[in-house]
């Protein structure tokens, strides 16, 4: 093994040393056909090819080296092995072609130079990707690590809140169910870091089937009323131009979809304030289901629309609460892995606006077959 690294190492080494004999190889032959022709022939214009040659595989030094050889040689053979006299276009000519060589010299030196930093930028953002990914793991890790404590002591607390340790007062009872929320909110807030990092790497796994959207907002809706009605925050559903109800119908994954309403009604109801009201449209279009969640908060700055969706985002607006910027991130994942687009704006005179739409699924059309009529005995 160290003697195949010697000899790597000792290939290297030589590598340069085998280009700076090809480029004064090249020169040579320049050399040669430029003091064996009368100076009106200018030759040093193939000087570039070595200068070009020793930019892109020798030293700045040796580059520098050879781009003043090539034109110290151009501009010798005014006087040198020159029967003929001299004449103001071959000077002329001549201090074009070392201009020209000067030129290219420079020109070269600043490409090495632009190459150079692109190359170290490049690594610099390779180590910080590296940097990205070994923490995204760690997180991933510790975040996995985190739920097994988490759930063996939500099942203990529910055991103390069937009384398998004993009787539990009153006041004993609410201190469990206080600890027990605690407890799975943060297990909830572990299994959305989780569910987003999978997501990035693996990309969202859908189960998809028929689902309406307006019964799986007023299944989340029923599931989130005690937590409304506990901010005194009035929910309420609206049918586009009509209230009379009715479905709509889209291909999605039901699990994914209700995390979305979650996640929205979980964010207006956060951001208002008591006495407020938070309207749910539902409303179909030529080509997509449309939802919208309308809150009467503090709305957003306009600035930060465009980052509401992003990871960790959190914002500095003066609405009422702010959350781990997970979840609307985890809600942009699952609408645009079902072909949807979620957004956000503020409404007149007050308060947000948080909407996506879907494509719309017609619902398969059933054929009732009657059967024959039996037989009457004769």
């Amino acid at each position: 093994m160290n003697s195949s690294r010697l000899f790597q190492n000792t290939q290297s080494h030589q590598t340069p040393h085998q280009w700076f004999w090809l480029a004064m190889g090249l020169m040579a032959v320049i050399f040669v056909l430029e003091f064996s022709t009368p100076s009106e022939f200018i030759f040093g214009y193939l000087y570039t090819v070595p200068i070009l040659l020793a930019s892109a595989r020798l030293r700045r030094r040796r580059t520098a080296q050879i781009a003043i050889v090539a034109i110290a040689l151009t501009l010798l053979n005014l006087w040198v092995l020159t029967p003929a006299p001299i004449t103001l276009a071959t000077v002329a000519n001549r201090s074009i072609a070392a201009t020209a060589l000067l030129v290219i010299g420079l020109l070269s030196d600043r490409n090495r130079s632009f190459q150079e930093t692109i190359a170290y930028q490049q690594k610099q953002i390779e180590a910080n990707q590296a940097l990205m990914r070994l923490r995204e793991d760690f997180t991933f890790t510790l975040t996995h690590d985190l739920k097994t404590p988490l759930l063996g002591a939500i099942e203990t607390l529910k055991a103390f809140q069937d009384k398998q340790f004993g009787q539990v007062s009153a006041a004993q009872h609410q201190v469990l169910n206080t600890m027990t929320r605690s407890h799975q909110t943060s297990l909830q807030l572990l299994n959305t870091l989780l569910d987003v990092y999978r997501n990035d790497e693996e990309g969202l796994h859908l189960d998809l089937t028929l689902v309406d959207l307006t019964a799986l907002a007023e299944e989340t809706v029923s599931i989130l009323l005690d937590l409304a009605a506990s901010r005194r925050v009035h929910l309420s559903f609206h049918h586009g131009d009509t209230q009379i109800r009715k479905s709509l119908w889209v291909n999605g994954d039901r699990l994914q979809l209700q995390r979305v309403f979650t996640n929205l009604l979980m964010n207006a109801i956060n951001h208002s304030r008591r006495g407020d009201r938070i309207e749910i449209l539902l409303e179909s279009q030529t080509s997509y289901q449309v939802v919208k969640i309308l809150d009467m908060g503090f709305g957003i700055p306009p600035d930060e629309l465009c980052h509401l969706f992003e990871r960790f985002y959190q914002g500095q607006s003066n609405r009422q609460a702010k959350g781990t910027g997970l979840g609307l991130y985890l809600s942009r994942q699952i609408i645009t892995a079902h072909g949807g687009t979620i957004w956000a704006e503020n409404r007149v005179p007050s308060g947000a606006l948080f909407g996506f739409k879907l494509p719309l699924c017609s619902l398969p059309e059933v054929t009732y077959v009657h059967p024959a009529p039996e037989n009457s005995p004769g």
